[in-house]
């Protein structure tokens, strides 16, 4: 029997199982004895998890530091919402390079090798994201007092001429561009080069995990990868904490001097340290994946039946097969025509282009969510960026970690057929997007900012409606760029001592405090402090009452979305045939990079930016970060695109679920595409599928090729 007699084309790419001459027992245990003991202990199959579950922590932590330094790098760059949406899609440009290429043919090649090179391009584009900090010198904050005056005492905010002493002290109103302007385009290219890197993990990893384990068993290996990957954003968030807490040049300037606090729009923390860190994480994350085999023993199959099917005792058998495997090494013309016909199976399979159509929406709106969330919380809430990032590490992602076992579990405990789990991941993410309804009736109302959002005398105003100065504050000359706000007695903030009209000054940096403030004196007669200290003036109690309920709905509605998370991903792996398993998990993987990560966060920014009152100024007077948001248009906005994209999710995914019904909902009878039934668990599916050479179990152990 030759190759050719069996797959004249060779497609499986797998290696011909040919009876083995009879040897003596004692010979052959003598000699594969070590062999075996050696593959199981160095070499196996949890080996290569254990692996990949470190790496995939990795590669999640990485994201979760960028996540959560989505604030400070807009405040430290001086650019918008949008702007860093951008920088934060550079990640999924980088999968969009590579990806698709990457899914076909690194599957045909030594797959742990690529994914180790792939750590190294990770840990490279870490370094280059932290470089910008050793590049553009010391932070400037904009305010009114230099940091090394040790005494502000005498000196009047209102006066006549402050508004030309105010412009010359702001850094970067005068027109002196820095040569750093454009720093932010060194974390663009290191979140592209993150992103080349991370393409092979999950499409060559996962594929790896599902040919060389038993089918019952896959469900389980893929819910405890993203359970323990779980870990990595939880730590990633837990670090952006601390950092965040951290000044920005930690180390390098005399923190006694600064006089702003984290809660301060214009704090910046220590956000390139978490690079660093990441960094280090994805180098180690590369070393075992260089020793591991580029294929294994099947996980319970009896490696002497393996090693004696795959050895072919005649010469002329032994080279035809090598003349073989080396004419297809080199037919790069013939594959790429097989990758252009794989494509058009994958497109023209109904169930998975709805699916993938569903999980587009889905995926935009989870994207835009989790890239703006941190700072949602700190302008609705007035959370510092440090303990946004410390509620998502602590109390959102370890629910998120449990339910996402949760669902592998379930799926093996009852053996879920694919119908039941489609139902399930359904059902579960309808849940959880009603529970997220409730956000609407938890958000806070806006700051009572003099100008901005209040009238001089206290009174809410519509914006844009009333001017920035006042009768109280005329005399004043207050510079309309500045932002340096401080907080009255009467618990308005103003956007400057200048604005609030206040006439003497005693204390020094973050002691300061400012006196016979006019404004003050009109908003509320009867107080007898007309003082204001540096600051915004914190939110009032209810508004903390509001941010715990936001919370608990943030923690419950993560939890249903999280547990159909494993059973919708098994679908989409069992719905297409499994020759083009790897295939279809890269193609999604591009769709959503492509078409979900790279414009969401890009147009979520956008619209963040729309609710923006108050702006910075940059050098030449060039519009900088945002200072200040309509906190109720901010929350209209950002939950109405949220529900925009999740809600005709659900019709696409009813159309789906009719479609698996249609395929795989009659008992007994075969379906036209795959011949399964519906009552065979999802789990103990055979991988095979469409036109695959097919070894069943009495010619010997199955082999799964991609």
């Amino acid at each position: 029997m030759t190759l050719e007699d069996m797959d004249p084309d060779n497609t499986n790419g797998s290696v011909l199982k040919m009876e083995p001459i009879a040897q003596p027992l004692e010979d052959e245990t003598s000699k594969e004895l070590p062999a075996k003991t050696k593959t199981s202990c160095c070499t196996g199959l949890k080996a290569f998890f254990a692996a990949l579950a470190f790496i995939f922590f990795s590669k999640v932590f990485t994201g979760a530091i960028m996540k959560s330094s989505i604030t400070q790098m807009e405040r430290r760059f001086g650019i918008s919402s949008s702007t860093v949406g951008f920088i934060d899609g550079g990640f999924e440009t980088g999968n969009l390079l590579v990806i698709s290429f990457v899914s076909y043919f690194g599957a045909k090649l030594h797959r742990p090798r690529i994914i180790a090179l792939g750590c190294f391009i990770m840990s490279l584009g870490s370094i280059l994201a932290a470089m910008p900090h050793f590049i553009m010198g010391r932070y400037k904050y904009e305010t009114i007092y230099p940091a090394s005056d040790n005494s502000t005492f005498g000196i009047s905010p209102c006066s006549a001429d402050q508004a030309l002493k105010e412009s010359k002290r702001i850094p970067g109103l005068g027109c002196e561009k820095e040569d750093s302007s454009y720093a932010w385009i060194a974390v663009y290219i290191g979140n592209i080069l993150r992103g080349i890197g991370e393409t092979p993990i999950t499409p060559l990893g996962i594929s790896y995990l599902d040919d060389f384990s038993k089918e019952e068993d896959t469900p389980m290996y893929i819910g405890g990868l993203h359970t323990i990957a779980m870990i990595g954003p939880i730590g990633g968030f837990l670090l952006g904490s601390l950092l965040a807490r951290l000044y920005v040049d930690i180390g390098f300037v005399d923190l006694g001097t600064i006089t702003i606090t984290p809660a301060d729009s214009r704090w910046v923390g220590a956000w390139w340290l978490g690079f660093l860190v990441a960094a280090v994480l994805n180098l180690t994350a590369a070393i075992p994946f260089c020793f591991l085999p580029k294929s294994l023993n099947k996980d319970g199959e009896n490696p002497h039946s393996k090693t004696k099917t795959a050895t072919v005792t005649m010469d002329g058998d032994q080279q035809q097969i090598q003349k073989s495997e080396s004419q297809q090494g080199v037919d790069w013309a013939g594959k790429l025509k097989g990758f252009f016909k794989s494509l058009k199976r994958i497109f023209g399979n109904k169930m998975y282009f709805v699916l993938l159509c569903y999980s587009l929406l889905q995926f935009s709106s989870f994207i835009g969510y989790l890239t703006y969330n941190p700072k949602y919380m700190e302008q609705q809430y007035g959370q510092t960026a440090s303990k946004s990032n410390f509620i998502t590490g602590v109390a959102v992602l370890p629910v998120v970690s449990i339910s996402i076992f949760l669902g592998g579990f379930i799926m093996k405990k009852y053996k879920l057929s694919i119908v039941s789990a489609a139902k399930m991941a359904f059902l579960s993410a309808f849940m959880a997007f009603l529970i997220s309804l409730l956000y609407i009736v938890v958000g806070c109302e806006n700051r009572t900012v003099a100008g901005l959002t209040v009238s001089y005398d206290g009174q809410p105003v519509a914006r844009g409606t009333i001017p920035l100065s006042s009768a109280c504050n005329a005399n004043c000359t207050c510079a309309t760029n500045q932002w340096d706000p401080v907080c009255g007695a009467n618990g308005i903030t103003y956007v400057s001592a200048c604005f609030a009209g206040c006439k003497n000054t005693t204390g020094s940096q973050k002691d300061t405090v400012f006196h016979n403030c006019d404004c003050i004196e009109k908003a509320d007669f009867a107080t007898r402090n007309s003082s204001a200290v540096l600051g915004e003036c914190p939110r009032s109690d209810g508004c903390t009452r509001k941010f715990i309920y936001f919370v608990a709905i943030k923690i419950l509605s993560s939890f249903f979305y999280a547990l159909g998370g494993t059973p919708l991903y098994m679908v989409m792996i069992r719905c297409v045939p499994q020759e083009l398993k790897s295939l279809a998990i890269g193609i999604n993987i591009l769709i959503m990079r492509a078409l979900g990560g790279i414009p969401a966060p890009v147009y979520f920014g956008a619209v963040i930016d729309l609710t923006c009152l108050k702006w910075a100024s940059t050098g030449c007077g060039q519009q900088g970060a945002c200072r200040l948001y309509d906190s109720t248009a901010y929350r209209y906005y950002f939950l109405s695109l949220i529900y925009g994209l999740r809600a005709p999710a659900f019709l696409l995914g009813l159309v789906f679920f009719l479609l698996v019904k249609k395929h795989f909902g009659g008992k007994g009878t075969p379906t036209p595409e795959n011949g399964k039934k519906e009552d065979v668990p999802l789990n103990e599916e055979a991988k095979s599928n469409g036109n695959e050479l097919v070894v069943r179990p009495s010619d010997g152990d199955k082999d799964s090729c991609i």
